[in-house]
């Protein structure tokens, strides 16, 4: 699996023109190039595009959703993805900024943000018509202000930013609306960050450092009890269980996109032997790492 993307690799690798503390870049993509393979990768900034023309399939570690014109896809330093093209034609709008750029205050003063921002949440929208155009005026109005030579465009363009997740927020289902912050769930999301940052592994000898609900409790300087209460109430799921379904995410991801043998992703997730490993993944997925692997290959 590849490691984290720096947003000035992601400028040289499409050959935008950039500087080198660039924090915030917007852009109109046209053009063709043919549909190739594309591998799992966390970013170290945050992208959010309008796609207009064309077909593209967005796969995470646990499922592929087509995205067709008009679809609008957020993305974060916390969700490793794929952006893979199936039409050679494409047309689309992106704007990426880092977290210098977003600033916590940015956080705090839309709470609509919090569902694009975090681990959980919704990542892929799909606006109706009317929608999709004020989404493209504002955009429109980004890359105006890029063609400027304001002194303060970047506090327009946070400007842009809030209107921008807003008219998101709009669109998105009902059961995902914004409820009020509270203790357990801000520790939830702590721990869900803290599990999520440790991947993805670019190296068969890196091994994860957090395995266990005690070990994630005193990182964040929690009594695991009440760790465990927290993350009980506001998922319905217990921290142990969380960790073993994210675990066997990432085994399922490291089984498809690395050349790894099934004890080197043992090792990487923390099991001391293989066949531990085996036991694990087959009670979580009902199968084995060898059988799962061969079936995705096919």
């Amino acid at each position: 699996m590849n490691s984290r993307e720096q947003i000035t690799q992601f400028f040289t690798r499409h050959g935008v023109p950039h500087s080198p503390n660039e924090i915030f870049q917007v852009q109109l993509v046209e053009g063709d190039h043919p549909p190739r393979p594309s591998s799992l990768m966390r970013r170290d900034y945050y992208k959010i595009a309008l796609l207009l023309e064309g077909e593209a399939i967005i796969t995470y570690a646990d499922r592929s959703i087509q995205a067709k014109s008009g679809t609008l896809i957020f993305s974060n330093p916390l969700i490793p993805y794929a952006w893979q093209r199936v039409t050679e034609k494409q047309r689309y709008y992106y704007c990426l900024f880092t977290e210098a750029f977003l600033h916590n205050r940015l956080k705090r003063e839309i709470p609509a943000a919090a569902s694009f921002f975090k681990v959980q949440g919704d990542h892929i929208l799909f606006p109706d018509t009317t929608a999709r155009e004020r989404i493209i005026h504002i955009f429109d109005l980004m890359l105006q202000e890029a063609a400027g030579d304001y002194a303060h465009k970047h506090d327009v363009w946070r400007s842009h930013l809030q209107l921008l997740i807003h008219e998101a927020h709009k669109i998105m289902p009902p059961d995902s609306e914004y409820t009020k912050t509270t203790s357990a769930a801000r520790i939830t999301e702590l721990f869900l960050e803290l599990l999520a940052r440790q991947f993805p592994l670019s190296d068969a000898r890196q091994q994860v450092r957090l395995k266990a609900a005690s070990e994630f409790a005193a990182q964040l300087s929690l009594h695991v009890n009440y760790l465990n209460k927290s993350v009980k109430a506001v998922t319905g799921h217990t921290t142990t269980e969380l960790i073993a379904q994210h675990m066997a995410k990432e085994a399922r991801a490291m089984l498809q996109n690395t050349r790894w043998d099934v004890a080197q992703i043992g090792y990487c997730l923390g099991f001391g032997h293989a066949s531990n490993f085996n036991a694990f993944f087959r009670r979580m997925t009902g199968e084995t790492p060898h059988h799962f692997r061969e079936k995705s290959t096919r």
